[in-house]
Protein backbone atom coordinates (compact mmCIF):
# COMPACT_ATOMS: atom_id res chain seq x y z
CA UNK A 1 0.00 0.00 0.00
CA UNK A 2 3.00 2.53 0.60
CA UNK A 3 3.98 2.43 -2.98
CA UNK A 4 0.32 3.20 -4.11
CA UNK A 5 -1.23 6.68 -5.05
CA UNK A 6 -3.76 7.43 -2.32
CA UNK A 7 -6.95 8.94 -4.10
CA UNK A 8 -9.43 11.15 -2.59
CA UNK A 9 -11.74 7.95 -2.37
CA UNK A 10 -9.14 6.17 0.02
CA UNK A 11 -9.21 9.32 2.45
CA UNK A 12 -12.85 9.30 2.70
CA UNK A 13 -12.86 5.50 3.30
CA UNK A 14 -10.27 5.81 5.93
CA UNK A 15 -11.53 4.16 9.29
CA UNK A 16 -11.44 7.33 11.42
CA UNK A 17 -13.64 8.44 9.25
CA UNK A 18 -16.32 6.00 8.90
CA UNK A 19 -16.64 6.36 12.86
CA UNK A 20 -16.98 10.34 11.78
CA UNK A 21 -19.88 9.07 9.17
CA UNK A 22 -21.49 7.35 12.19
CA UNK A 23 -20.96 10.13 14.84
CA UNK A 24 -23.13 12.10 12.12
CA UNK A 25 -25.93 9.74 11.90
CA UNK A 26 -26.08 9.03 15.56
CA UNK A 27 -26.08 12.81 16.17
CA UNK A 28 -28.76 13.42 13.38
CA UNK A 29 -31.12 10.78 15.20
CA UNK A 30 -30.40 12.25 18.84
CA UNK A 31 -31.51 15.60 17.73
CA UNK A 32 -34.27 14.56 15.47
CA UNK A 33 -35.48 12.19 18.37
CA UNK A 34 -35.53 15.20 20.45
CA UNK A 35 -37.52 17.71 18.41
CA UNK A 36 -40.18 15.11 17.02
CA UNK A 37 -40.35 12.39 19.22
CA UNK A 38 -39.44 13.82 23.16
CA UNK A 39 -41.36 10.41 24.43
CA UNK A 40 -38.01 8.87 23.13
CA UNK A 41 -36.18 11.01 24.97
CA UNK A 42 -34.02 7.93 26.47
CA UNK A 43 -33.22 6.66 23.07
CA UNK A 44 -31.85 10.30 22.30
CA UNK A 45 -29.44 10.42 25.06
CA UNK A 46 -27.44 7.07 23.83
CA UNK A 47 -27.22 8.45 20.59
CA UNK A 48 -25.82 11.75 21.62
CA UNK A 49 -23.64 10.16 24.00
CA UNK A 50 -22.44 7.36 21.55
CA UNK A 51 -21.69 10.05 19.10
CA UNK A 52 -19.51 12.14 21.73
CA UNK A 53 -17.80 9.29 22.90
CA UNK A 54 -17.48 8.34 19.14
CA UNK A 55 -14.49 11.39 18.89
CA UNK A 56 -12.43 9.59 21.19
CA UNK A 57 -12.62 6.37 19.13
CA UNK A 58 -12.23 8.15 15.67
CA UNK A 59 -8.66 10.01 16.71
CA UNK A 60 -7.46 6.66 18.45
CA UNK A 61 -8.13 5.11 14.88
CA UNK A 62 -6.41 7.60 12.77
CA UNK A 63 -3.34 7.70 14.94
CA UNK A 64 -3.05 3.88 14.93
CA UNK A 65 -3.81 3.19 11.28
CA UNK A 66 -1.59 5.88 10.38
CA UNK A 67 -4.80 7.88 8.68
CA UNK A 68 -4.40 11.19 10.05
CA UNK A 69 -6.06 13.90 6.89
CA UNK A 70 -7.53 17.28 6.78
CA UNK A 71 -10.83 15.98 5.66
CA UNK A 72 -10.88 13.82 8.97
CA UNK A 73 -10.32 17.20 11.32
CA UNK A 74 -12.27 19.19 9.08
CA UNK A 75 -15.28 16.64 9.83
CA UNK A 76 -14.40 15.89 13.49
CA UNK A 77 -14.37 19.97 13.84
CA UNK A 78 -18.05 20.02 11.73
CA UNK A 79 -19.71 17.12 13.91
CA UNK A 80 -18.42 18.44 17.56
CA UNK A 81 -19.79 22.13 16.75
CA UNK A 82 -23.31 21.15 14.74
CA UNK A 83 -23.71 18.16 17.84
CA UNK A 84 -23.56 21.27 20.41
CA UNK A 85 -25.60 23.19 18.37
CA UNK A 86 -28.35 21.12 17.74
CA UNK A 87 -28.33 20.50 21.24
CA UNK A 88 -28.03 23.91 22.17
CA UNK A 89 -31.09 24.56 19.98
CA UNK A 90 -33.49 21.50 21.95
CA UNK A 91 -32.34 22.83 25.12
CA UNK A 92 -33.90 26.30 23.95
CA UNK A 93 -36.86 24.87 23.06
CA UNK A 94 -37.46 22.27 26.28
CA UNK A 95 -36.88 25.96 28.44
CA UNK A 96 -38.63 28.51 26.32
CA UNK A 97 -40.49 29.39 29.06
CA UNK A 98 -38.03 31.26 30.61
CA UNK A 99 -36.77 33.91 28.06
CA UNK A 100 -33.34 34.14 30.08
CA UNK A 101 -32.30 30.70 29.98
CA UNK A 102 -33.40 30.50 25.92
CA UNK A 103 -31.00 33.67 25.49
CA UNK A 104 -28.47 32.17 27.40
CA UNK A 105 -28.57 29.24 25.03
CA UNK A 106 -28.17 31.15 22.35
CA UNK A 107 -25.66 33.19 23.20
CA UNK A 108 -23.70 29.96 23.86
CA UNK A 109 -24.31 28.33 20.64
CA UNK A 110 -23.23 31.77 18.64
CA UNK A 111 -20.03 31.68 20.88
CA UNK A 112 -18.82 28.14 20.52
CA UNK A 113 -18.81 28.76 16.84
CA UNK A 114 -17.37 31.99 16.66
CA UNK A 115 -14.57 31.24 18.78
CA UNK A 116 -13.88 26.99 17.16
CA UNK A 117 -13.89 28.13 13.53
CA UNK A 118 -11.78 31.59 14.18
CA UNK A 119 -9.24 28.98 16.15
CA UNK A 120 -9.43 27.11 12.77
CA UNK A 121 -8.93 30.25 10.62
CA UNK A 122 -6.29 31.59 12.31
CA UNK A 123 -3.71 28.55 12.33
CA UNK A 124 -4.83 27.21 9.15
CA UNK A 125 -3.82 30.75 7.75
CA UNK A 126 -0.80 29.98 9.37
CA UNK A 127 -0.30 26.54 7.78
CA UNK A 128 -0.44 24.71 11.46
CA UNK A 129 -2.96 22.07 13.10
CA UNK A 130 -5.30 24.01 15.40
CA UNK A 131 -4.79 21.74 18.44
CA UNK A 132 -0.63 22.13 17.71
CA UNK A 133 1.74 23.63 20.05
CA UNK A 134 3.06 25.54 17.21
CA UNK A 135 0.00 26.53 16.12
CA UNK A 136 -1.55 28.40 19.43
CA UNK A 137 2.14 30.08 20.11
CA UNK A 138 2.00 33.28 21.63
CA UNK A 139 -2.10 32.29 22.48
CA UNK A 140 -3.57 33.16 25.97
CA UNK A 141 -2.26 30.66 28.62
CA UNK A 142 -6.06 28.90 29.10
CA UNK A 143 -5.89 28.45 25.01
CA UNK A 144 -2.55 26.75 25.58
CA UNK A 145 -3.40 24.72 28.18
CA UNK A 146 -6.58 24.01 26.83
CA UNK A 147 -4.83 22.28 23.60
CA UNK A 148 -2.16 21.20 25.25
CA UNK A 149 -3.04 19.37 28.43
CA UNK A 150 -5.10 16.25 27.53
CA UNK A 151 -6.95 16.02 31.22
CA UNK A 152 -7.79 20.08 31.05
CA UNK A 153 -8.91 19.24 27.79
CA UNK A 154 -11.42 16.58 28.91
CA UNK A 155 -12.50 18.22 32.09
CA UNK A 156 -13.98 20.86 29.69
CA UNK A 157 -15.52 19.61 26.69
CA UNK A 158 -17.21 16.30 28.97
CA UNK A 159 -18.16 18.91 32.00
CA UNK A 160 -19.59 21.06 29.13
CA UNK A 161 -21.29 18.12 26.86
CA UNK A 162 -22.66 16.32 30.23
CA UNK A 163 -23.94 19.63 31.24
CA UNK A 164 -26.05 20.14 28.52
CA UNK A 165 -26.89 16.67 28.74
CA UNK A 166 -28.31 16.50 32.31
CA UNK A 167 -30.04 19.71 31.62
CA UNK A 168 -32.15 17.94 28.56
CA UNK A 169 -32.54 15.28 30.85
CA UNK A 170 -34.24 16.99 33.56
CA UNK A 171 -36.15 19.29 31.36
CA UNK A 172 -37.67 15.68 30.29
CA UNK A 173 -38.26 14.20 33.64
CA UNK A 174 -39.79 17.86 35.10
CA UNK A 175 -42.32 17.21 31.85
CA UNK A 176 -43.82 14.22 33.37
CA UNK A 177 -46.02 14.01 36.35
CA UNK A 178 -43.78 11.73 38.98
CA UNK A 179 -41.81 8.59 38.12
CA UNK A 180 -38.18 9.83 38.18
CA UNK A 181 -37.60 11.32 41.14
CA UNK A 182 -34.65 9.40 41.69
CA UNK A 183 -33.20 10.30 38.44
CA UNK A 184 -34.11 13.90 39.16
CA UNK A 185 -32.00 13.89 42.39
CA UNK A 186 -29.07 12.49 40.69
CA UNK A 187 -29.29 15.03 37.86
CA UNK A 188 -28.97 18.00 39.57
CA UNK A 189 -26.21 16.68 42.22
CA UNK A 190 -24.43 15.77 39.12
CA UNK A 191 -24.89 19.50 37.75
CA UNK A 192 -23.10 20.95 41.11
CA UNK A 193 -20.07 19.04 39.58
CA UNK A 194 -20.47 19.34 35.80
CA UNK A 195 -21.69 23.27 36.04
CA UNK A 196 -17.65 24.34 36.78
CA UNK A 197 -16.62 22.73 33.91
CA UNK A 198 -19.04 24.49 31.79
CA UNK A 199 -18.24 28.08 32.82
CA UNK A 200 -14.40 27.18 32.44
CA UNK A 201 -15.55 25.68 28.82
CA UNK A 202 -17.13 29.40 28.23
CA UNK A 203 -13.84 30.89 29.14
CA UNK A 204 -11.84 28.93 27.06
CA UNK A 205 -13.96 29.77 24.53
CA UNK A 206 -13.91 33.85 25.01
CA UNK A 207 -9.77 33.26 25.50
CA UNK A 208 -9.85 31.42 22.39
CA UNK A 209 -11.84 33.55 20.59
CA UNK A 210 -9.79 36.84 20.97
CA UNK A 211 -6.60 35.06 21.12
CA UNK A 212 -7.39 33.75 17.44
CA UNK A 213 -8.62 37.25 16.08
CA UNK A 214 -5.70 38.96 17.69
CA UNK A 215 -3.04 36.60 16.11
CA UNK A 216 -5.27 37.01 12.81
CA UNK A 217 -4.73 40.71 13.23
CA UNK A 218 -0.80 40.26 14.13
CA UNK A 219 -0.38 38.19 11.07
CA UNK A 220 -1.90 41.19 9.05
CA UNK A 221 0.68 43.58 10.47
CA UNK A 222 3.41 41.42 9.68
CA UNK A 223 2.29 40.92 6.09
CA UNK A 224 1.67 44.86 5.59
CA UNK A 225 5.03 45.37 7.01
CA UNK A 226 7.12 43.30 4.56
Amino acid sequence: MANESITADNVLLYIPNLIGYLRVVLTITSITLMICFPSNWDIAIICYVASFVGDLFDGMAARKFNQCSTFGGLLDMVTDRCSTAGLLCVLSREYSDEPTFALLFTMLIILDISSHWCQMYSTISLQQHHKSADGNKGRFFLVRWYYLSYPFFGYCCVGAEFTYVALYILARVNAVDGGYETIKTFVEYFLMASVPACVVKQVVNVSQLCSSCYAVAEHDAKEKNK
